[in-house]
């Protein structure tokens, strides 16, 4: 979604699989919140304003790929996951993202950081590609 982001060429057929109707994608539904944020935060000039932000996310994910929703009960999982193996920290919302994908049954989760999402669900490694 940002041309000057150094993994856009990269991230961007993936994306256009999706809109071309070749693949079928999902997002884990607070990855919404994660991506507005960071798109409202990212060091480009000019500085992305929050009504861009909002439409970028409408015509590019929400408009294009479903949302997965987690209930308590797989948040509950998710800290219980991450506890067993004693992981902490910001790699809470990578296991968020991957057990909606978990949830979901997908064939492939394409992230830039795929060494810290097969940390967190390491049988799920297999399906962890990156652009």
């Amino acid at each position: 979604m940002v041309e000057s982001h150094p993994a856009h060429t990269r991230a961007l057929p993936w994306l256009q699989k999706v809109k071309g109707g070749t693949d079928t994608g999902l997002v884990a539904a607070h990855s919404l919140a994660e991506l507005y944020a960071i798109l409202t935060t990212l060091p480009v000039r000019p500085r992305i304003l929050p009504t861009v932000a909002q439409q970028l996310i409408k015509y590019n994910v929400l408009d294009v790929l479903k949302v997965v929703f987690l209930s308590d009960k797989d948040y509950a999982a998710v800290i219980d996951h991450l506890a067993d193996l004693r992981i902490v920290g910001g790699a809470t919302y990578d296991a968020l993202i991957l057990h909606a994908a978990s949830k979901a049954n997908v064939d492939q989760v394409v992230t830039l950081n795929e060494k810290d999402f097969q940390r967190v669900y390491p049988h799920l490694a297999d399906k962890i590609v990156s652009p």
